[in-house]
């Protein structure tokens, strides 16, 4: 038997972006997750800066047609350690929120408890 490899899942651990859910995954089905990942992938190499990024994905993760709170969460940890102030994140919020309020509801308390563990980490 040849072991499979699954370089897009490997790729993605290595920028330290991991969502906990994927583990599970990768357990259950590694093959999917390869396919997932691969999927969603997209070149991160352009002009935007990474607090500009972490912003967008943000907004993708709050919106109501997403409301993925362990992405919401990762990405504004990211945004946090990347400069983004709390302001700028609840400004993405409140902006996504325009689709439905549930972005709010979700994100704000998101936000506050990453804003508290940045203070006794950071």
């Amino acid at each position: 038997m040849v072991d499979k490899t699954y370089p897009a899942t490997e790729a993605q651990r290595a920028t330290g972006d991991w969502n906990p859910f994927w583990t599970s995954l990768e357990k259950l089905d590694p093959d999917y997750l390869e396919a997932f990942l691969q999927f969603r992938s997209v070149p991160q190499n352009g002009p935007l800066d990474q607090k500009t990024k972490e912003l967008i994905f943000i907004a993708i993760n709050v919106a109501t047609t997403h409301l993925w709170p362990s992405g919401a969460r990762r990405h504004m940890a990211n945004a946090l350690e990347a400069g983004a102030t709390k302001e700028e994140i609840l400004e993405v919020i409140q902006l996504t929120s325009i689709m439905g309020i549930h972005s709010m509801t979700m994100g704000v308390p998101i936000l506050l408890e990453e804003v508290e563990k940045l203070k006794t980490t950071g």
